[in-house]
């Protein structure tokens, strides 16, 4: 079944998730949207988004060397309460975000902290490369757009593929898979990498 933006649109509005949740979930339920929202209440990610909203201020800092002590990352992750902060699951999912940003080295949090002029020189950068192209300009600025969100996907940590993950699942969707287990919102807060030399 072909899946419609209107369709991605709709489902959107009526759960407050993101595009790609919204998508998944109609393939996976061919295009019935009563049965997505079904579909995502069971798989605990209606629930998940539904808690993201919810203040994040307990949590644990986390660090990771890599076994050359060449790299190491500190990483702050957030959640609700300090029960949940001290579980042993917690600090095991705190430590594989931590390995996560070591191996893929990301630049910022998430999409939103990407500072406006960085995305309007890459956006320079993109139609730079275009110039040569005899494109029609709609057809040039859907490149650019697509080409911009693969910058988010190398640069930002909630968009980068999960590390290890083989089934292309991003850190935020293993973020939100933990938040729909330990039923608290789950944030990292902020990160720092420190390479030798650097």
């Amino acid at each position: 079944m072909n899946i419609t933006m209107d369709m991605i649109k709709e489902l959107k509005e009526r759960t407050g998730l993101g595009i790609m949740d919204c998508k998944n979930a109609l393939v996976k339920n061919d295009g019935d949207i009563e049965k997505a929202i079904e579909y995502l209440r069971k798989e605990g990610i209606l629930k998940a988004a539904k808690k993201s909203s919810r203040t994040a201020s307990e949590g644990v800092i986390d660090a990771y060397i890599h076994y050359n002590k060449k790299l190491g990352v500190l990483v702050e992750v957030n959640c609700e309460t300090d029960f949940v902060a001290k579980t042993q699951e917690f600090i095991e999912m705190a430590h594989q975000i931590a390995i996560h940003i070591g191996a893929m080295e990301p630049q910022y949090v998430n999409q939103d902290d990407v500072p406006e002029e960085v995305i309007e020189k890459e956006k320079e950068i993109y139609k730079e490369q275009m110039k040569e192209q005899k494109k029609p300009q709609n057809v040039i600025d859907k490149i650019i757009e697509n080409k911009l969100q693969k910058f988010f996907e190398e640069n930002c940590l909630y968009k980068q593929q999960f590390f290890g993950s083989e089934d292309k699942k991003t850190v935020e969707d293993y973020i939100k898979e933990n938040i729909a287990k330990f039923g608290e919102n789950i944030v990292v807060r902020r990160f720092s990498i420190f390479k030798i030399g650097e």
